[in-house]
């Protein structure tokens, strides 16, 4: 049967053991932070500079996928016009650009 040591062995540290038991979730929480949350941070950052400097004559491409030369900007203004046509413009979100291209940058390969 029990022993009265090994009885008394059990409730004794109990107090180390529910500090113990949330190092994993710790880990978990720190891990998760440094592989998702900080990387989507950047990106996000990365892609409010990239809409924020849009100039006059930059080719963009679109979420949609359209690509386009940018013809209108207004600092202030969130639309921006864009020619995907000769004599084709239309306006674009300005959060629904994807990517900048300089004049005549060439198409990334995939």
């Amino acid at each position: 049967m029990i022993t009265p040591a090994f009885a008394q062995g059990v409730g004794a540290g109990s107090g180390a053991d529910v500090a113990l038991q949330f190092v994993p979730f710790v880990l978990i929480f720190v891990i998760m932070y440094f592989l998702i949350l900080r990387p989507q941070q950047r990106r996000l950052k990365d892609h409010q500079n990239m809409v924020k400097n849009v100039r006059r004559e930059d080719t963009i491409v679109t979420t949609g996928g359209l690509v386009g030369r940018v013809t209108k900007v207004a600092d202030d203004a969130t639309e921006i016009e864009v020619e995907i046509a000769p004599n084709v413009r239309v306006k674009v979100v300005r959060s629904m650009i994807s990517e900048v291209r300089v004049k005549g940058a060439p198409v990334k390969a995939s």
